[in-house]
C-alpha cells in the first residue's frame, strides 16, 4: 500500500483540477523536477493508488436530463435485498450507504419527469423501503 507525503498530496490535489496538466507545469508548480514528477506518477499507478486520468463534466452538463438525490430508510435488516433490486434500476447512477438517519443515498438521472416519477414509485414500493425523502438537483454552482 502507498504511504502518501505531501507532495503525492500536492500532486493528486493538481491533477484533480487538471488532469491533462503536463509533467513540466506540475514539476514548475510543485518546485520539484520533471523526472521526480514522472517517477511519482509511476509509482502512483503502478500501487493501484491513483486508477488512472479521466475527464470531468459539469453535472448539469447533461441537458434534459432529471438528476436527484433520494434518502432512504430501509427496514431492519432487508439492506441487502433492497441494494439488490435498487442496483436493478437503471436510473439509479450510484447508490450509497451511509449513517445517520437514512440507510442509502441514491442518485437518480432520469430522461424525463415521467421516468423520474416511475422510478420513485418503483423504489418507495420495494419491499423494505420505510421511508424515502427526494431533492432534485436543479443547477451547479
Amino acid at each position: 500500500m502507498h504511504i502518501f507525503d505531501d507532495l503525492d498530496h500536492q500532486l493528486i490535489s493538481i491533477l484533480r483540477e487538471d488532469g491533462r496538466a503536463p509533467l513540466s507545469k506540475l514539476a514548475t508548480i510543485l518546485g520539484v523536477s520533471r523526472g521526480t514528477i514522472q517517477a511519482r506518477l509511476d509509482r502512483l499507478l503502478q500501487s493501484g493508488a491513483a486508477l488512472g486520468f479521466t475527464i470531468r463534466v459539469r453535472q448539469d452538463y447533461e441537458d434534459g436530463s432529471i438528476r436527484a438525490i433520494m434518502m432512504i430508510e430501509v427496514q431492519g435488516r432487508s439492506t441487502t435485498k433492497v441494494i439488490k433490486f435498487l442496483r436493478g434500476l437503471p436510473e439509479l447512477y450510484a447508490l450509497h450507504t451511509t449513517n445517520g438517519s437514512w440507510d442509502l443515498v441514491a442518485e437518480i438521472r432520469a430522461n424525463s419527469l415521467h421516468d423520474f416519477d416511475r422510478v420513485l414509485r418503483e423504489v418507495r414500493t420495494v419491499e423494505g423501503v420505510l421511508n424515502s425523502e427526494t431533492s432534485i438537483l436543479l443547477s451547479s454552482v
